[in-house]
């Protein structure tokens, strides 16, 4: 079998996003936490997320989600209610510890964002965002393809 001499352009993204998740993931440990729930740590809106947003934006299948809100649940990082206008629909809030986490985790990808941003030309950053959203367009396609 031949291997491939330059890397594919999804290896590379996979190769860089490794590297990034366990850069994170160090930090992440040193507060008791992990990239995911640093993550769900962001993204959980002040008002209060459906737990059916969380899934999609972060990229997890319900089963991992589930389990990891559930870990997040009893570290009380997070609490569950159920919405007050539809009461199919359950919010998930920050806890006064989670708030606290929110802000470190915060503080970590802000820092490495001004990092990237300090050493990377905004021209340079502008295209790659292009790109990104180019590559991003294109595997939705292969997504819908292979769904039919």
């Amino acid at each position: 079998m031949e291997s491939v001499q330059d890397p594919t352009i999804d290896f590379f993204i996979r190769q860089t996003w490794h590297k990034i998740s366990r850069m994170y993931n160090q930090q992440a440990t040193e507060h008791n936490l992990t990239i995911s729930t640093g993550y769900i740590l962001l993204i959980i809106d002040k008002k209060g997320t459906p737990s059916t947003q969380l899934g999609p934006r972060m990229g997890m299948e319900p089963t991992s989600l589930s389990r990891t809100l559930k870990t997040m649940e009893d570290e009380g990082l997070i609490y569950r209610q159920i919405d007050a206008v539809d009461k199919r629909k359950v919010l998930i809030f920050l806890t006064e510890k989670g708030l606290e986490k929110r802000k470190i985790s915060k503080k970590v990808v802000l820092d490495f964002n001004d990092k990237l941003l300090g050493k990377i030309p905004k021209n340079k950053l502008k295209t790659y965002f292009e790109v990104m959203v180019k590559i991003d367009q294109i595997a939705d396609e292969e997504l819908e393809k292979l769904a039919q």
